[in-house]
């Protein structure tokens, strides 16, 4: 399990380094909209405070559908914490960022291969053959 949270953290931090990172339900949904093919992962991040907002809840269900309708990889994390040390703070004076949904892209060439993308998607794939459709992560503080 500590292979994979390194390797989701390693393919968020090479996706935002290479602007193939959205982060934010809102913005998310709007680029699945537009371009689902580019979209290789989606993220859906909680903690345990967050499990009673019924609002997130609904849009990751209706995320997590438009996912299995799209062949798209879904992962769920915990430890908002790390996600946030992982992608490093907002810009000065900007708003704080939504961590809840990440979606990684693709761009339509093959010329942006990851061995950690690899390892998360292997991942997802095993999880979904022992019928485990949204396969669960926990980044672990360091």
């Amino acid at each position: 399990m500590q292979a994979v949270s390194e390797a989701v953290e390693r393919v968020l931090v090479a996706a935002q380094r290479q602007d193939r990172l959205t982060v934010g339900v809102y913005e998310s949904a709007k680029l699945m909209n537009v371009d689902p093919d580019s979209v290789v992962l989606c993220v859906l991040a909680t903690d345990e405070e967050d499990e009673g907002d019924i609002a997130l809840q609904i849009h990751f269900t209706l995320i997590q559908a438009f996912c299995c309708d799209n062949d798209i990889h879904i992962l769920r994390v915990s430890g908002m914490q790390r996600l946030a040390a992982i992608l490093g703070e907002p810009e000065p004076g900007s708003e704080p960022r939504d961590l809840h949904c990440l979606l990684v892209t693709n761009p339509h060439t093959d010329a942006w291969k990851s061995q950690g993308l690899a390892e998360v998607a292997s991942y997802c794939a095993e999880s979904r053959d022992r019928n485990q459709w949204v396969p669960y992560v926990c980044l672990q503080e360091r």
